[in-house]
């Protein structure tokens, strides 16, 4: 059982039994409740904080938890109307809403039901993820000298230089003097959005794109303009004709397993991007969220953009998130000139700085022979899982064909069938018992058809991947009728 449905179900039965006690007598002993339930300490005391929160328990150091006493009185309620007038009133300088819509990024973040096999997830699999490798590296990290201090605001020197090393590549076109360390790969493009583009004014994307990079974009108030791509990636005659329409001065891209699509850009164009973003005199965020993410046996990896780029045309955003736990929020923003200073002032700004602990359990980890061996685990993980998901495919929906198999990343894009109703189809999958992504939130503006993504990184292995598919399937059958059964 996950540890957040067995906290929720101790927390059920826990306040059920409440009518024994009376206000302020104490509750069973930690103890008691792990040896009568069969959990771990660390569910009984996530269940207390619960109850806790509700002003159910009151909990007192080394005397034990106690039921609290009934609030007395009925709290007045609040009239927050006044709000919606506030909120919706834009400046005379605004010229784009600031509404946030943070559906398409929630959908990969909340946790589906217990039982819901997660197609939709945007991290790895707890089965994937380092944990002890995390455990012993934040241990050694506390025990480092200073480990509580004051950091650089700019990063550890340490852990800059590792990151410079990484996005530089052999050739060592960035150094650590060029790096800022961020909390993760989100805040990194957050900072270079604002640093790069005043409110109301364009931004390229790829299209389809990341949807937490369009909600970045419109919560800073920039008007995100879609540009195609294809299973090469962008194609560059169709950004130059974007940047000419729209005066645009940012790109922002994913040159590597693109999300969703998968798509990694072709050799021929890598040059042509940062040719027509130069003429444009426009800078490219390069968001390379999936270089460690790569399959077993794919081809050499191409370097990252920033790596070829003299001329400062390219914002590099990496991060350790990815490939290690959603928890581990450090990553990285390179770049060259003028514009490191505005990165580093907005991001001092905002935050002042990344945890120190967090910056030494990175570097600790990062430096063990288990970093290593994890990335390898990865690859090959990652491998089995996309085989097994196309396979299932294939057999399952033939209807639904895969367009593009990557190598690298964790996710398949899907074309649903014209005239397919998206929303449906989710909505049934979600009844069958699984959870997918829709495809309208990684558009800019109109989709071109009705898409799904499907995540293979955060289920538990093959066979659970063969009984979502099958899942699936009923929900097609029940939604498209008989067109997801043409091949």
């Amino acid at each position: 059982m996950h540890e957040r449905s067995s906290v929720g179900d101790l927390a059920v039965l826990l306040r059920e039994s409440f009518e024994r006690y009376s206000p302020g007598e104490k509750l069973p002993s930690s103890r008691a409740l792990v040896e009568r339930h069969r959990v771990s300490p660390v569910t009984v005391s996530r269940a207390l904080a619960a109850l806790a929160s509700e002003g159910l328990v009151v909990t007192r150091p080394g005397a034990g938890a106690f039921r609290a006493q009934p609030r007395s009185g009925t709290p007045r309620v609040g009239d927050t109307s006044w709000q919606e007038l506030a909120l919706s009133v834009e400046s005379a300088a605004d010229q784009v809403p600031r509404t946030v819509d943070a559906s398409g990024v929630l959908a990969t973040l909340a946790a589906p039901p217990p039982g819901v096999i997660e197609f939709n997830g945007g991290y790895l699999h707890p089965a994937l993820q380092p944990e002890r490798a995390l455990a012993a590296a934040l241990a050694r990290a506390g025990r480092r000298p200073g480990a509580w201090g004051r950091p650089p605001v700019e990063g550890l020197p340490e852990l800059r230089e590792w990151f410079a090393r990484e996005i530089g590549g052999p050739g060592g076109r960035v150094g650590a003097a060029d790096v800022l360390v961020t909390g993760g790969g989100q805040s990194a493009l957050t900072t270079a959005l604002r640093a790069l583009a005043p409110p109301g004014a364009p931004v390229l994307v790829e299209s389809p794109t990341y949807p937490g990079m369009l909600a970045v974009a419109r919560a800073s108030g920039l008007r995100p303009v879609p540009v195609p791509m294809d299973t090469d990636g962008v194609r560059p005659e169709l950004l130059a004709e974007a940047f000419r329409a729209t005066g645009a001065r940012v790109f922002v891209c994913q040159p590597l397993f693109q999300n969703p699509t998968g798509a990694v850009l072709a050799a021929e164009r890598r040059r042509a991007v940062l040719d027509v973003a130069r003429a444009a005199g426009a800078f490219v965020i390069e968001d390379d969220f999936a270089r460690r993410l790569v399959h077993e046996h794919a081809a050499p990896l191409p370097p990252a953009l920033a790596a070829d780029d003299p001329d400062g045309t390219v914002v590099h955003v990496c991060s350790l998130t990815k490939v290690t736990s959603p928890s581990l929020r450090v990553g990285a923003l390179a770049a060259h000139g003028p514009v490191l200073e505005r990165l580093r002032a907005i991001q001092v700004v905002d935050s002042f700085f990344v945890a120190r602990p967090l910056q030494e359990a990175a570097l600790e980890l990062v430096g063990a022979p288990a970093w290593g061996r994890h990335l390898r685990t990865v690859a090959v993980e990652l491998r089995s899982r996309r085989e097994a998901m196309v396979t299932a495919l294939r057999r399952d929906l033939p209807g639904l064909p895969v367009p593009h198999i990557p190598s690298g990343g964790y996710h398949l894009w899907l074309r649903l069938p014209d005239g397919a109703d998206e929303a449906a189809v989710v909505n049934a999958a979600l009844r069958a018992g699984v959870a997918l992504a829709a495809g309208r939130p990684y558009f800019a503006a109109e989709p071109p058809a009705a898409h799904l993504r499907l995540s293979f990184g955060m289920v538990a292995g093959p066979a659970e991947i063969a009984e979502g598919v099958r899942r699936l399937r009923a929900a097609c059958a029940e939604t498209l009728g008989t067109a997801w059964h043409d091949a």
